[in-house]
C-alpha cells in the first residue's frame, strides 16, 4: 500500500511546534520547525514528541521516525505586543485596505502624513491599496475626503493570532488536526 510519508523527502516533513500548554506558538505564520531542528530539540530533551510521521531518517547506528507534532517542555510566554512590521500591520488589518476593503496591491499609509507630523507607529500606519494610497497622497483622510473603515491601533499578540487563524496555510498535515482550529479540509 502506498503511503505518502514513506517516500516524502524529509525536508517536506516539518514539525508543528506547540507551547507547553499544547497550543501552537503561532498561527500565522504557523509555528513549524524543520525536521533537523525538531530532532535536535528531541535529543536535547527540550520537547516532547506528540505525533510522528511514518517517514524515517537513518544514521549508521539508528533509525528515527520524524516528529510531526512536538510540544515545548517549558512554557514560552509571548510578548504582549508584537513587533511593528509590514507583515504584522497587514495581519492586523486582515490584508485589506482600510479605505476601500481591497486585498490587492497592498502598501502602508501614514494616516496623518509624515509631512504633517505623523509618526511611523501602530497608531498612525494603516494598510492601504496602491490606488487609495495614491488618491490620498500627502493628506489626511478628511482632507482627501476618504472614509477610513478602521482607525489604526496597537494590536496585542493575541489579537494578531486570532486574525491569523482566518488564514490557514496551504498545507496542514493530518496529525496537526487536534491542535489547530481552522474550519478547512486538512491534507492527508
Amino acid at each position: 500500500m502506498y503511503h505518502p510519508d514513506i517516500i516524502r523527502h524529509p525536508d517536506s516533513c516539518p514539525a508543528l511546534v506547540l507551547n507547553a500548554d499544547y497550543t501552537p506558538l503561532s498561527y500565522y505564520p504557523l509555528s513549524l520547525w524543520p525536521w533537523q531542528t525538531a530532532v535536535k530539540a528531541m535529543f536535547l530533551e527540550r520537547v516532547d514528541v506528540v505525533a510522528l510521521y511514518d517517514r524515517e531518517v537513518h544514521s549508521p547506528t539508528c533509525s528515527l521516525k520524524l516528529p510531526s507534532v512536538i510540544a515545548l517542555r517549558q512554557f514560552v510566554r509571548p510578548s504582549e505586543y508584537p513587533a511593528f512590521t509590514r507583515f504584522n500591520l497587514f495581519l492586523r488589518d486582515r490584508f485589506r485596505c482600510v479605505y476601500c476593503g481591497s486585498h490587492k496591491e497592498l502598501t502602508f499609509d501614514h494616516v496623518i502624513p509624515r509631512a504633517q507630523g505623523g509618526r511611523t507607529s501602530w497608531e498612525n500606519v494603516a494598510t492601504a491599496c496602491a490606488p487609495c494610497n495614491l488618491k490620498k497622497g500627502g493628506r489626511t483622510p478628511a482632507q482627501a475626503q476618504m472614509h477610513i473603515v478602521r482607525w489604526p491601533d496597537r494590536p496585542t499578540h493575541w489579537e494578531l493570532q486570532e486574525h491569523g487563524r482566518a488564514f490557514p496555510p496551504n498545507y496542514l498535515h493530518q496529525s496537526w488536526r487536534d491542535y489547530l482550529y481552522w474550519d478547512v479540509e486538512l491534507d492527508a
